[in-house]
């Protein structure tokens, strides 16, 4: 019984340090603290909002909240039948036209300004640091690396898994020009094998000239960060793509906030918006929106276009998978913005303001019986 308990023992333990060894360059790493507090966001050994939040669990509470809310009652939480989507051959698009393409969640390729930028990409089948958590809906990963041209950018709103992709950003490295993040978000870079050049750790309301005419300008969200056991060690930002022609704004995971109306005040419109409105919880009303709440942020925001994000590929909230787009539908009714809803990869033409879409989604409940 003796030789059974210690072998047991040191079966567990081999698990244990296997498991580790397996998750630990996707758990990513901290920033050295010193180096964090050139942010004014940086207070009392933590990123902060502009509005305070209720604090969130870390350590062995963040691994019990994972636990029990994957054992939570969800409505309808992924389609039972393959997604519809198209491949489009994004190396061919012509540099000249600004075109964004949804990828999914909250996955953008961008063209704009003759410059080709990814916005939170993530091409791998799982929002997790162990596969088999957080699954990719059937047809929601159509793209890999490979497809994608040489990047001039990559943007990363925050460090959680659905948005920053270990194994996507490890394959992207070579093809990648430059990567813009918040501040301490650089050490997971690093740590992935980015060197220091192409890396570019931001405040808020500060800007990087990607080309002339091409400014990316960090701007703030309602958010909160962190990978594994420590939370709000890297900063979180929403992003607007500015030139002469035409002005972008993608917000990333955000509540609604105070932030969209001083964002309206230094912009004065867009073009286009993407906004978080795909994943709400009673529990999450300070850190998401709600369809409601983003169609009140792109009147906000002056928007001529919206398209909601932050859904169609993973489910991490209760409500039904396709409950979004329909809440977006009604919300969208009478507002002075038009809402875009393409399938994944399909392209928006930005200088198109006819471009029409289907509300895809209404043809597969027939499909799922």
């Amino acid at each position: 019984m003796k030789r059974l308990l210690t072998f047991g023992l040191a079966l567990l333990c081999v698990a244990g340090v296997s498991a580790c060894a397996y998750i630990y360059p996707a758990t990513g790493r901290l920033h050295d603290a010193a180096t964090l507090q050139a942010s004014p966001q940086y207070r009392d050994g933590e990123f902060r909002n502009e509005v305070a939040s209720p604090p969130r669990p870390s350590g062995f509470g963040f691994i019990v909240a994972v636990i029990r809310g994957r054992f939570e009652p969800r409505d309808n939480p992924a389609p039972s039948v393959t997604l519809p989507f198209v491949k489009t051959d994004l190396s061919s698009l012509p540099l000249e036209q600004d075109i964004v393409v949804w990828l999914g969640h909250s996955s953008y390729f961008v063209q704009i300004g003759g410059k080709r930028i990814l916005i939170d990409p993530v091409f791998s089948k799982y929002a997790a640091p162990i596969p088999g958590m957080v699954r990719a809906f059937d047809g929601t990963t159509p793209y890999t690396i490979d497809d994608l041209p040489e990047i001039d950018a990559v943007l990363i709103t925050h460090d959680h898994y659905d948005h920053l992709d270990y194994r996507t950003m490890k394959t992207l490295e070579p093809k990648t020009r430059m990567v813009i993040a918040g501040l301490g978000n650089g050490a997971h870079l690093s740590l992935w094998g980015y060197p220091d050049e192409k890396i570019r750790e931001t405040n808020w309301h500060d800007s990087v000239e990607l080309a002339p005419g091409l400014q990316v300008h960090v701007l703030p969200a309602q958010h909160y960060s962190g990978r594994f056991m420590k939370r709000n060690q890297s900063l979180w930002a929403s992003y607007a793509l500015q030139t002469p022609q035409r002005k972008l704004y993608f917000s990333g995971d955000t509540g609604f906030g105070p932030h969209f109306a001083n964002i309206s005040k230094r912009f004065d419109s867009f073009d286009f918006v993407a906004l978080d409105a795909g994943q709400y919880n009673v529990r999450w009303a300070d850190i998401h929106m709600t369809p409601e709440e983003a169609s009140r942020a792109a009147e906000v925001l002056n928007a001529r276009t919206l398209l909601n994000g932050h859904a169609g590929r993973f489910t991490l909230a209760r409500h039904a998978w396709d409950e979004h787009f329909e809440r977006a539908v009604a919300a969208s009714e009478g507002k002075p913005y038009r809402l875009l809803t393409p399938r994944i990869g399909e392209p928006v033409f930005l200088a198109n303001p006819l471009q029409n879409f289907t509300f895809w989604w209404r043809n597969l409940r027939s499909q799922e019986g």
